[in-house]
Parts: structure tokens; C-alpha cells; sequence
């Protein structure tokens, strides 16, 4: 076993303070979104009948959701809460997640990291709004008005949390589209000359993922599609900006390379 002077007793403590430091940024993670769970477990049935509301004011005069489990009226909005919980307290979550790894990272990705990292969190809460203010009354009057000539129209609650957290959980990650395109080019993966040429199937390519993560119809796709192309184009506009002095670097390099195959 190596002496605490010597360099495998340094790594060796180095390793054991940052598995502590780490314990510690996971508890007060967890301490967070407890804190966060304690007014949204008091408040299940109302913030329940927040999310439903979008459907139950499309239902037919009568109809109501339903529960077809014993448990599902106390589960259900344990669940939203607890998901709520989560969610509320990701910005908490993500700067400890940044406290931990932030000392290891250079002073430009730093510099690069903050504004990312807050867009993201921003974004996806965009999203999610977006989601429950103007897809879904769309969506579900189309659901709605399309059921069968006999059909009683009555929803599941469990279905349709699911259904919705599934969609605002869609709809939150298409809108980080500008902190991926920017993190593509940072990191060398794509040149942002490639991302504004193949514009035609980067528009296709987001249609048929809104075809996979929305439900089968034209207007669910549309409304995923169309932010999401626009948040493409508007990620090109900031990694243009943000990146500005990589992207000549890299454009100076490929210059330099093409020259020198030319005189070989």
C-alpha cells in the first residue's frame, strides 16, 4: 500500500475526496427534488387536474375520465407529482452536476458550458409549455372529433398521464435542437457549412422523428416539425456567434490541408 507522500497515495486520496464530493452533490440533488415533492404532493389532485384539463374541456357533454384501477385515484397523481418534483428541480440538479465538473474544464469551455447549459434548461421547459398550451388543445380536438358515431369517448387517467408526460418529455428534448447543433459544432462532429447545405434533409430527417414520437396524425407531426426546423436554423445562428473564432481556426486548417494535397 502506497504512503500518503507518495504519488499512488495522492491519486489514491484525490480519488476518495472526489467520490465524497460526488456523494455529497447526489444528496443535495435528492435534498431538492424532496423539497420539491413536498408542495406538489399536497397539491396531486389539483396539479391532476391542471394536466387534464386540456382533454376533459374536449370531452363530449358527460364524459369524464375514469379510473380502472382501485389505487390508480391516489398513484396517478403520486406519480405527476413526483415527476413534477423532478422536473422543478432540474436546474438545481444540473448545477451540481456543473459544480462537480466544472473544475476540470478549461476556462473557454467554461465560458461556452454556462450559456448552454441554462439555454437547455430554458428551452426545455419552452418546450413543455408549448406542448400543454398549443399542441394539445389542437391535438385533442382532433382526437375528439374524429371517434366513431357510438363510440363513448373515457379516457383512462393513467393513460393519459402517460401519454402526456410522454409528449412533453418529446416535446422538451425537440426543443434543446439549438444546443445540439451548437455542441456538434464545438465538438468538431459536423462543420457548420455541412448543417446549412444539407438543410433538405435535416427537414426531412425531423419529420420522420416527429412521425415516430407523436401520435399518428399530421397535425401532432406538424407541431413538433415546424419549431423544431426553426430551432435548427436558429442553432446555426448562435453556433455561428458563439463559435465564431473555432469556426474561422478550423476553416484557416482545412485551407492550410487542401494547399498542401494541391502542392503534393
Amino acid at each position: 500500500m502506497s504512503a500518503p507522500g507518495e504519488p499512488g497515495g495522492l491519486a489514491e486520496g484525490t480519488l476518495i475526496s472526489h467520490l465524497l464530493e460526488l456523494r455529497d452533490r447526489l444528496l443535495k440533488a435528492m435534498l431538492a427534488v424532496g423539497i420539491c415533492f413536498i408542495p406538489c404532493a399536497i397539491y396531486m389532485n389539483q396539479l391532476f387536474t391542471f394536466v387534464a384539463d386540456p382533454l376533459v374541456h374536449k370531452l363530449p357533454a358527460g364524459a369524464t375520465l375514469i379510473a380502472t384501477s382501485v389505487v390508480a385515484p391516489f398513484t396517478v397523481p403520486f406519480k405527476l407529482a413526483l415527476v413534477l418534483a423532478i422536473g422543478i428541480a432540474i436546474p438545481f440538479v444540473l448545477y451540481q452536476a456543473w459544480a462537480f465538473v466544472a473544475p476540470g474544464l478549461y476556462k473557454h469551455e467554461k465560458k461556452l458550458a454556462v450559456p448552454l447549459l441554462i439555454s437547455s434548461v430554458l428551452l426545455f421547459y419552452l418546450g413543455a409549455a408549448f406542448a400543454y398550451y398549443v399542441v394539445f388543445p389542437v391535438m385533442l380536438s382532433f382526437f375528439v372529433a374524429t371517434t366513431p358515431h357510438g363510440v363513448q369517448m373515457m379516457t383512462d387517467m393513467s393513460s393519459y398521464l402517460d401519454f402526456v408526460m410522454v409528449l412533453l418529455l418529446a416535446f422538451g428534448l425537440a426543443f434543446e435542437v439549438p444546443v445540439a447543433t451548437v455542441l456538434l459544432v464545438w465538438t468538431g462532429f459536423v462543420r457548420l457549412p455541412t448543417l446549412k447545405k444539407n438543410r433538405g434533409f435535416v427537414l426531412l430527417g425531423i419529420f420522420i422523428f416527429a412521425a415516430f414520437v407523436t401520435p399518428p396524425d399530421a397535425v401532432s407531426q406538424s407541431a413538433m416539425a415546424v419549431p423544431m426546423y426553426l430551432l435548427y436554423e436558429i442553432g446555426i445562428i448562435m453556433a455561428g456567434l458563439l463559435l465564431k473564432d473555432k469556426i474561422a481556426a478550423r476553416a484557416k486548417e482545412d485551407a492550410e490541408q487542401a494547399e498542401r494535397e494541391a502542392g503534393a
